[in-house]
Parts: C-alpha cells; sequence; structure tokens
C-alpha cells in the first residue's frame, strides 16, 4: 500500500476553513484561483463556504499528493505567512534570509509579497522540500 505523506492538516483546514468566506483554507490547500474567488464573492455569497465544510477532507488529500513532503512544514509556515508575513518570518521560516529581509523592511514588500506567497507559498516550500531530497 502506498502511503501519501500528511503534508497538510484538516485541522488547520477546518480552523481555516471558519474564515473561508475569505478563501483562506482554499489558498492552504493550494487551490489559489478559487481561493480568490471566494475572497471576493463572501465564500461564493457563503453557499460555497458551507459546501466546503464538506470538501475539506478531500482537498487534504489532494493536497497531501500534490506537494512535498520534508523538513518545511506546510502548517507552520501558513501560520507564520497569515500572522506575521509582512515581517517575512515565514520566508526566514523557510530559509530565504535575503527576501525574509526585504519583506521586513518593505512591510511584506508593501502588502504584494504577501498577495504573491499566498498565491505560492505550496509550491515554494514543495520546491525546497525537494531540493532538502535530492541533496
Amino acid at each position: 500500500m502506498n502511503q501519501t505523506p500528511d503534508t497538510h492538516s484538516k485541522l488547520i483546514g477546518y480552523l481555516l476553513w471558519i474564515f473561508g468566506f475569505t478563501g483562506a483554507h482554499r489558498f492552504y490547500y493550494g487551490k489559489p484561483v478559487t481561493g480568490t474567488i471566494w475572497f471576493f464573492t463572501g465564500g461564493l455569497f457563503l453557499i460555497g463556504w458551507i459546501i466546503d465544510l464538506f470538501l475539506i477532507p478531500a482537498m487534504d488529500r489532494a493536497a497531501d499528493r500534490r506537494f512535498a513532503a520534508g523538513a518545511i512544514d506546510y502548517s507552520i509556515a501558513w501560520i507564520l505567512l497569515t500572522f506575521l508575513g509582512i515581517f517575512g518570518i515565514h520566508r526566514f521560516y523557510q530559509g530565504k534570509w535575503g527576501t525574509g529581509l526585504l519583506y521586513l523592511v518593505t512591510v511584506g514588500l508593501f502588502g504584494l509579497g504577501i498577495l504573491y506567497d499566498y498565491w505560492t507559498l505550496n509550491t515554494q516550500i514543495s520546491e525546497r522540500n525537494q531540493a532538502q531530497l535530492t541533496r
């Protein structure tokens, strides 16, 4: 039996679902397009938000299959981005010291860096984890 590593947490997914009308849980599970739609439509007028309550287990499994496990924990990085992103703490956590310092002195690259990271954080982590495995 091929067991996929657990890269994302259902607990974090459900906690983010509470704020799901902002698309937070969709960004976490690597769905930036629908996360953005949820953000601008209030969770697709709350209907999509309610439906997502039942879709989180499937989104979690898909994220576990899609993104590489490794030393950098997705949940920790997402929590750091969400609460301390303007300081670049999530970038320091990934070992990206240069951009971490840049975020620190530019308030998350004037907010645009934060938006970029919401769209790409899962891919950034997956690439770093894969690179560490090939060393």
